[in-house]
């Protein structure tokens, strides 16, 4: 079975930058589209920057020109990279990963990084 185990969250100060990371290991399987996705307490799950397997990339409107998503096919890893961060961007970050097992097509979801914006 697919695992994704994320790293890299952490306490910032506003305009600092902070790099997350998701690997995923299991056993045999291919992998098509990679995003991140980010909770703030009372709100409801969003999309934060999506990675298709040719390297398009997409992204929320208040992240633009901020964060970046990248992948490396060989490590399995998507990575967000987020610069001049603001107190609104704390939230806990997730990872989700279309996993190709077989014929079956499914999406898997990190833990959950917790990423803190404060002075």
């Amino acid at each position: 079975q697919v695992q994704l185990v994320e790293s890299g969250g952490g306490l910032v100060q506003p305009g600092g930058s902070l790099r997350l990371s998701c690997a995923a290991s299991g056993s045999t399987f291919r992998i098509n589209d990679m995003g991140w996705y980010r909770q703030a307490p009372g709100k409801q799950r969003e999309l934060v920057a999506s990675i298709t397997s040719r390297g398009d990339t997409n992204y929320e409107d208040s992240v633009k020109g901020r964060f970046t998503i990248s992948r490396d096919n060989a490590k399995k890893t998507v990575y967000l990279q987020m610069n001049t961060l603001k107190p609104e961007d704390t939230a806990v970050y997730y990872c989700n990963v279309e996993v190709i097992e077989g014929l079956r097509v499914g999406f898997r979801w990190g833990r959950g990084s917790q990423v803190t914006v404060s002075s």
